[in-house]
Formats: structure tokens, C-alpha cells, sequence
């Protein structure tokens, strides 16, 4: 399992080059990098601080994860997902697949991140250039895409 939750940020480049040294199985490798934005309804956002339980969250990182290694042929997968007080262009989370071929890697980060989108033990607050601090709630569509999968 390779799952991480960590307040440091993460290198795409090191970490695709880590889970792939050596490896000659590997044909497809499928990332997605998820950044702050800087913007939410119409508001400047000036940073998200995420939170989690510690434990508690990478054996629910790990327990995805170990559902989308049973459900697709995958040579190797990467969870990074990062929490504390974060500006708007800094990552928040790095999921790689990694298969023999496209299309199981291509399914299985989506499946990892729709299911970290609206699943995943994190709780967010946006803070506007104005000072005000909300909690972010699961969008319905975030909701929507993990039910394309089934149980996850």
C-alpha cells in the first residue's frame, strides 16, 4: 500500500519516478494533481485549511485503495494527500495508477478520486479575502460520480 497524508508538498516527477523504478510491467501511468483554487462561488480565497484523524484517515486511504487494486489489473498506485493551512496554487492531492495498460489506469484514478473528492475522512474550510471562514460541504455531483462505482 502506498498511501501518504502528509503537511509537506509532494514532487509529481519524484514521486511517478519512486513507484516506477525498475519496473518493466508498467505501460500506462495515469496522474492527477489536485491544487487550491482561488476561487469558490464567487470569492477570492485566500487559503483552505484541511483536517483529518490522524490513523483514522490513511486506513481509509489504504482501504480504497486496496478496492481499486482488487478491481483493476494495477502494477502500482500512489495516495498522497496533504493537510493543514494551504494557498491557492499549492497541491492537495496526488493520486498515480499504474498498469500494463490505459485504460485500468485511467479507471482507477478516476475511481481514487472521485471516491477522495466525496468520501474521504477530510474535513475543508475556505477562507475569502474578506476574512470569513466557511466549511466546505460534499457537492452533489461529487456524490454522483462515486455511485457510478458501485459500493467504494
Amino acid at each position: 500500500m502506498s498511501v501518504s497524508v502528509q503537511s509537506e508538498d509532494f514532487d509529481l516527477t519524484a514521486e511517478v519516478r519512486r513507484l516506477t523504478a525498475g519496473r518493466v510491467d508498467i505501460g500506462a501511468i495515469v496522474t492527477f494533481t489536485g491544487t487550491v483554487r482561488g476561487e469558490a462561488k464567487g470569492q477570492t480565497i485566500t487559503s483552505m485549511t484541511l483536517e483529518h484523524y490522524p490513523g483514522m484517515t490513511e486506513s481509509e486511504l489504504a482501504r480504497v485503495e486496496a478496492e481499486a487494486l482488487a478491481r483493476w489489473p494495477l502494477q502500482a498506485t500512489r495516495i498522497i494527500h496533504r493537510y493543514g493551512e494551504l494557498r491557492p496554487g499549492d497541491n492537495i492531492v496526488l493520486v498515480i495508477a499504474a498498469s500494463a495498460h490505459r485504460q485500468a489506469a485511467f479507471e482507477a484514478a478516476a475511481f481514487l478520486m472521485d471516491y477522495l473528492k466525496s468520501r474521504a475522512p477530510f474535513w475543508k474550510k475556505e477562507t475569502t479575502a474578506a476574512g470569513k471562514g466557511d466549511w466546505v460541504d460534499a457537492r452533489e455531483g461529487d456524490d454522483r460520480a462515486v455511485e457510478r462505482w458501485g459500493k467504494g
